[in-house]
């Protein structure tokens, strides 16, 4: 990335191709092109990552500053007092709830909405046209009218006080069964083909042929499950309630109704609720990038 950055200033770089290659830019209507995109571009970051900043930086502020002061940065970056709403969060062992939860539904969004894919854009069995349709439909369905239904169920099985219906739920998302199809449909037919004649059974087929070729999708799949377990508060307040189990973001719900906490402490709670995934994203990103870009492209 750093040494991308640098190219662009290095006139012995190599040359680059694409959409708008080196000698295009010779021309002065090619160079007021490039040069809007890069400040778009430029803008647009600035507009994404503004948000974050102010809430880090407000996180600095006692309730007096904060109430009073129009300004961005505080008067003193006192870091005790992120260390004091750390002690008063007590948020670790929600981590391993939120991380608990992530990992079981990205499991059961990759095995369950996958087979589902699988057979119906592979194994192709009767009615597979109906069942189709009828996840297309579920699509136009609200997930909050959705969400009375699947609470009732829940709680007619007794499934209430673990995470066990959070799973099932990532297991059941009508967009990760599109998104698994379209890709499955892209994979060369005598690929599959040669596995069955060399005796692989169907599951097999699905878990040693077709998975290990949808990388890239299954990698679009995690990134949308990782995000909506760790942002969702409804159902996981539902399900797990307000004990042992309570994920990040149901933790900051219950510590915001407590009558000793200020906006101030609360702003510091945002930011320890964000800084995981921004580790997860800067760690990954590389490979979520890549991945996302070959995701669109049919082998």
């Amino acid at each position: 990335m750093k040494t991308k950055f640098f190219n662009l200033f290095n006139k012995n770089a190599p040359p680059r191709t694409g959409i708008i290659r080196d000698f295009d830019k010779k021309t002065t209507g090619i160079k007021v092109t490039v040069f809007f995109v890069y400040i778009v571009c430029a803008i647009v970051v600035v507009l994404a990552l503004f948000p974050i900043y102010w809430v880090i930086m407000a996180g600095f502020k006692d309730l007096r500053e904060f109430m009073s002061s129009t300004l961005i940065h505080p008067y003193a970056f006192d870091f005790t007092r992120y260390t004091t709403t750390w002690n008063q969060l007590n948020i670790i062992q929600n981590y391993l709830n939120s991380f608990y939860a992530i990992i079981g539904s990205v499991v059961s969004a990759l095995v369950f909405n996958g087979l589902l894919a699988y057979g119906l854009a592979i194994l192709k069995p009767k009615g597979y046209k109906i069942v189709h349709n009828m996840v297309l439909v579920s699509l136009l369905i609200p997930a909050t009218i959705a969400l009375v239904p699947l609470f009732i169920n829940i709680q007619r099985f007794n499934m209430g006080g673990f995470f066990t219906p959070l799973w099932l739920a990532a297991g059941a998302n009508a967009i990760n069964v599109v998104l698994f199809r379209q890709f499955f449909l892209s994979i060369p037919g005598s690929i599959i083909e040669a596995a069955r004649m060399d005796g692989c059974s169907q599951l097999k087929v699905f878990s040693k042929i077709v998975m290990p070729l949808s990388k890239p999708i299954c990698v679009v799949v995690t990134i949308f499950t990782v995000n909506g377990v760790w942002s969702d508060f409804l159902l996981p307040f539902l399900v797990l309630g307000v004990g042992q189990w309570q994920t990040v973001m149901v933790r900051l719900f219950v510590f915001s109704t407590q009558q000793t906490i200020n906006n101030d402490d609360l702003m510091r709670a945002v930011v320890f609720s964000m800084v995981p995934p921004i580790i997860l994203f800067f760690i990954f990103q590389k490979k979520l990038t890549e991945n996302i870009v070959t995701s669109g492209i049919k082998g």
